[in-house]
């Protein structure tokens, strides 16, 4: 289960295109950023996705993705021209295809080298998903197939929702602030709809013909979503973005992505025990709500004239990570890109650092309130200061060289900051009135197993 959101230009602090992504998979399914640079292709060259092979386009732009380590696919990523784009897990009442196909990811990935413009990278999924259609398992373990929808956006200001069932979609052009999460939000203010869109709907008796066509309305599977908090977490982030007066900074978008939900914002005993509700920052936790979702990784983007900063944490759990600046995109060719180490799989390997960062995420859980005080202080000031950085490099107009050197510097920082972080957390006893309850440790004790963490 993830959560997406988008600020136009007019409504940001720059003047830029704020962009962010919490993408929640199973708790041992690594994520890391993978780099990938522009290609030529041979003609008649085949393309092997994640289940199926398709022809591959003569050219592909460079990207940088955020990729779930077994699949072809990302859950989010930018290219070289500063496309951005989130995509969802949404359910219908219309089953999603079991048939391996492309599955949501691999459109997102293929927009992205596809595409040069938000616009261009819209037809190439639409385009995509009508003549190969999507489906295929999307699970790292056990199965779970899902309809797709996605946040496209761009350097130029512009952006779109996209919400699929099958092969048919309806886009919607986001006037200003939007967010998506794990429910269907266009209604009928759709500025696109593909051709079969409505006789699909009729066709299993889910709207009469010549009625006003609501696409939430008429597809959504309320009682799935509600499963996954889905509406509840839309909810949730479109209250984030319209509550800041003023325009809305990169910084805004890192606190939304950490965000526990309104219960959590008036309660500093609160712990990531039993249902998540309305949390966008999610740990595993037990029982039939969000489950095995745990954020594994977390992304807010900055694109416009002079801007093209990704901050990237490349760890799970945004309240125990910190956000770190890469740029890529318009104006920074040749930046260069931090250390992203080896890419990590489904067991420990202290030598990749999203699982250098679980050590201290889960000794963090044992006792949250108290533990994560011990640094979050710290992690704040640190993560402002890169931040202060970051813009005044801009501000002076500093060299593509200059930003990649502040960028490797300021991953290597971070890398020490949690290797400090992780001796304070350890420092602080389990308190029995935080200890995580019977059924959440005996759940994180079995991650662990499977891990091999212990």
């Amino acid at each position: 289960m993830c959560d997406t959101l988008v600020a136009r230009p007019g409504t940001t602090a720059t003047g830029a295109l704020l962009f962010a992504k919490n993408s929640d998979r199973e708790a041992n399914e690594a994520q890391y950023p993978l780099f990938v640079p522009a290609a030529a292709h041979e003609p008649g060259a085949m393309l092997a996705c994640t289940y199926i092979s398709i022809p591959q386009a003569r050219h592909t732009h460079a990207v940088l993705l955020s990729r779930p380590f077994w699949m072809w696919g990302a859950e989010m990523g930018a290219n070289e021209h500063g496309v951005v784009i989130g995509n969802e897990a949404v359910h219908a009442k219309i089953a999603p295809q079991g048939e391996p196909a492309l599955i949501g990811m691999d459109l997102l990935r293929l927009g992205l080298e596809r595409g040069a413009s938000a616009a261009e990278a819209l037809d190439v999924i639409t385009s995509l998903l009508g003549e190969f259609g999507q489906g295929g398992n999307c699970a790292h373990k056990g199965r779970f197939e899902y309809h797709n929808s996605f946040i496209i956006a761009d350097a130029a200001g512009d952006a779109f929702v996209l919400e699929t069932v099958g092969r048919e979609w309806a886009v919607e052009r986001v006037k200003d602030r939007r967010s998506i999460s794990n429910a269907y939000t266009i209604g009928r203010d759709f500025e696109r709809l593909s051709d079969g869109a409505e006789r699909l709907a009729q066709a299993h008796g889910l709207t009469p013909e010549g009625q006003d066509f609501d696409f939430a309305e008429v597809f959504a599977n309320r009682r799935r979503s509600a499963l996954a908090s889905g509406h509840q977490r839309w909810c949730r982030t479109s209250a984030l973005l319209n509550a800041r007066s003023g325009g809305i900074r990169a910084a805004d978008m890192m606190r939304f992505l950490r965000d526990h939900g309104a219960q959590a914002a008036r309660n500093p005993r609160w712990r990531p025990d039993g249902i998540l509700g309305g949390a966008v920052s999610a740990h595993a936790t037990y029982g039939p709500v969000r489950r095995f979702g745990q954020t594994t990784a977390s992304w807010v983007a900055e694109l416009g004239e002079g801007r093209a900063v990704h901050w990237l944490t490349a760890t799970a759990a945004p309240d125990t990570g910190i956000f770190k600046p890469v740029f890529f995109g318009p104006g920074f060719e040749g930046a260069g890109l931090p250390d992203f180490g080896p890419a990590p799989g489904d067991a420990f390997d202290a030598r990749t650092r999203w699982w250098r960062h679980e050590l201290l995420h889960r000794a963090v859980l044992r006792n949250y309130p108290e533990r994560l005080a011990a640094f979050a202080g710290e992690r704040d000031r640190l993560e402002a200061s890169f931040v202060a950085r970051v813009e005044a490099l801009l501000a002076r107009g500093g060299s593509a060289a200059e930003a990649g050197a502040l960028a490797a510097a300021i991953w290597r920082e971070a890398d020490a900051a949690e290797e400090r972080w992780l001796s304070k957390v350890r420092a602080v006893p389990e308190n029995p009135a935080f200890r995580p309850s019977a059924p959440m440790a005996a759940h994180w004790g079995s991650l662990a197993r499977q891990a091999r963490m212990r």
